[in-house]
């Protein structure tokens, strides 16, 4: 095997250049099998072997910054540095990272996760480089549907201020997670088409070479090539109007013409633009066929591309997905948008019921929710679904767009606490932090299945900004009884203890655990009263402020502990001059790594054993302390 020759950055030089098409073999086995078994994103990296291939035989690894934009489609880079042994562990507490880590590897030049930040890091490097006067090539990974971030063309608009060497490389397969849209997609879409013009010109130039005088007739009709190229592929002419220059398109899964492509890129002054057809899912006919289906997946049968885990119950995503369709079905003017998400955030049915009504933006999701405050302005009922970590990126137009105006626009915050094995970029820890910060919007997080649609139906009859959060993965079910009406601001008193001991405060996924705690230690002798409260804003003052004659106070959240419902509850406490002991349980302040749930959990100290054990030393404190 020819991958197994690769143990270090550069490795992939020793190979002879006959046996290329061989190592792409390798890879991609090498891919669906590890994948298969650790689960990971698989169609993106399939997509990229050859192009990542030939950005590894092009520059040297251990001098040169290649920065990947997302990162989801490293694994191939991460077997060309030597890092093969590593996606045993792939994506599990304490291995290896599935995005690029500057702390895995020196040859990893950027930390990514988010879309549309390649372009930015690009330059940002690039000029450094030319201010301290050093040698080395920048190049900047960017997918098609990565440019349709607002932060790409941002970046795109300071490139031309770089003016050594920088290349872009635009891997265009047409797909973000779903399909891409909008007019960017339009334009690349007629630029793949712009052979005719290659074709064209190096026909011209090879005939005129041949004729006498024919240099000297090349060298003047070569100042009309601007024109040529406008008059044949007029659309392509975007990226040379901002100084960029534009190479391609090129066929992403022939070496040979890639590699061509890169030594051209690599001997011009200034900013190139390679433009990269490739196919996602590439090698594997199941994910060629359903790409987004393997886009990131749990592990699979490789022969069928069944997932070998249980049929699970009904996520929270999925809820969704009935809500809205029932929303939609209820009221008119309900509408959905998603950045590029329909299939991850459960629209999929919503568009499929009602096509006209369904907005797919693309990654873009500050207009996402600036979008939706247009609509909701309009008389229309708009429902931003996005993920936790992704809807950080709309803060401002949420801020500024939605909530000053008290425009009724709800967010479905899905993935929200601990996501998992995507890492620190995919947690969901922050939100209750900010969201709670901004004036006029009101944020709820359920405990269970069915206060979550309560939730969503208590949301098409409310007139002002809403985020709703819910945690990744499975509906919890239990709790089925506890299922009291829903009333703007109240919190719900599930277990309701006498002797005030110790009252345990969970919002949203946390409530469980909070019930977990209190029935062990109700087997202790100890009556816990347990409050779910439903709202994080506005907290249920009046509730909290019935807390301040307990002994112990634990509050319970799957959040950062600053700005957090903790702080807020224990600063209310402190105000009634309340004597109780009040207890946090979230999640420190800093990045949290990759890593199944439950692992992280038990590890940040939120899971019940080790809030249980802590009340039974709080409650025998307490006991110690009054004798």
């Amino acid at each position: 095997m020819y991958l197994e020759r690769i143990r270090k950055p550069n490795d992939i030089q020793k190979i002879s250049p006959k046996n290329y098409k061989v190592l792409a073999r390798e890879i991609r086995d090498f891919l669906i099998e590890s994948v298969s078994r650790t689960g990971g994103h698989l169609s993106s990296n399939l997509g990229a072997v050859e192009l990542t291939m030939a950005i590894h035989l092009s520059f040297d690894l251990m001098k040169d910054k290649v920065i990947w934009d997302v990162g989801h489609q490293s694994y191939t880079h991460k077997l060309l540095t030597g890092r093969r042994e590593g996606f045993n562990s792939l994506r599990s507490f304490g291995g290896m990272s599935g995005f690029p880590k500057r702390a895995e590897s020196p040859c990893d030049a950027f930390d990514t996760g988010h879309s549309s930040t390649s372009i930015s890091a690009g330059v940002g490097m690039a000029q450094a480089r030319d201010l301290k006067g050093e040698d080395y090539h920048v190049v900047s990974v960017i997918g098609d549907g990565a440019l349709t971030g607002g932060l790409a063309f941002e970046a795109l608009n300071n490139v031309s201020a770089v003016k050594g060497n920088f290349i872009i490389v635009l891997n265009d397969n047409k797909m973000s997670i779903s399909e891409n849209v909008g007019g960017i997609s339009n334009l690349l879409g007629k630029m793949r088409t712009s052979k005719i013009y290659t074709g064209i010109k190096e026909s011209i130039t090879g005939n005129l070479k041949r004729l006498p005088s024919g240099e000297d007739i090349h060298d003047v009709i070569s100042n009309a090539k601007d024109s040529i190229k406008q008059l044949v592929v007029r659309d392509g002419m975007m990226f040379e109007d901002m100084d960029i220059t534009y190479l391609g398109p090129f066929d992403g899964h022939n070496i040979n013409q890639l590699l061509k492509a890169f030594r051209t890129a690599k001997q011009a002054k200034g900013p190139v633009l390679l433009h990269v057809l490739t196919k996602k899912g590439k090698g594997y006919p199941l994910a060629e066929a359903n790409p987004g289906r393997f886009h990131g997946i749990d592990p699979f049968d490789p022969a069928t591309g069944k997932l070998l885990k249980k049929e699970e119950n009904a996520t929270y995503t999925k809820l969704f997905s009935d809500c809205m369709v029932q929303l939609g079905k209820q009221k008119s003017n309900v509408v959905a948008i998603t950045a590029a998400m329909t299939d991850g955030t459960g629209l999929s049915r919503f568009a499929r019921h009602f096509p006209e009504r369904l907005f797919d933006v693309g990654i873009a999701e500050a207009h996402a929710v600036t979008f939706a405050a247009g609509l909701a302005v309009a008389g229309m009922k708009p429902y931003v679904a996005i993920y936790s970590s992704f809807l950080q990126r709309a803060y401002d137009s949420i801020l500024h767009d939605v909530c000053m105006q008290k425009l009724p626009v709800t967010f479905a915050v899905d993935r929200a606490g601990i996501v998992g094995k995507d890492g620190e970029t995919h947690q969901g820890i922050f939100d209750l932090s900010y969201l709670t910060s901004i004036p006029n919007l009101t944020v709820m997080a359920p405990k269970n299945a069915y206060e979550f649609a309560q939730m969503f139906l208590f949301s098409a009859s409310f007139d002002g900004p809403l985020a709703i959060r819910y945690p990744r993965g499975e509906a919890i079910l239990d709790y089925k009884s506890y299922n009291s009406k829903i009333i703007y601001g109240k919190a719900e008193v599930m277990l309701q203890s006498d002797d005030h001991t110790i009252a345990l405060v969970a919002i949203g996924s946390m409530t469980k655990t909070a019930m977990n705690v209190a029935k062990r230690l109700e087997q202790d002798g100890i009556n816990a009263t347990v409050i779910n409260l439903r709202f994080a804003k506005p907290l249920d003052l009046e509730c909290i402020r019935s807390l301040k004659n307990y002994k112990n106070i634990f509050t319970l959240e799957e959040n950062v502990k600053t700005g957090g419902i903790g702080e807020q509850i224990a600063t209310c406490l402190l105000e009634q001059r309340s004597r109780a002991k009040v207890r946090i349980f979230a999640v420190p302040d800093r990045f949290i790594p990759h890593g199944c749930v439950d692992v992280l959990m038990r590890e940040l100290g939120l899971d019940p054993d080790h809030i249980y054990e802590e009340a039974v030393k709080a409650v025998k404190g307490s006991k110690t302390d009054h004798e």
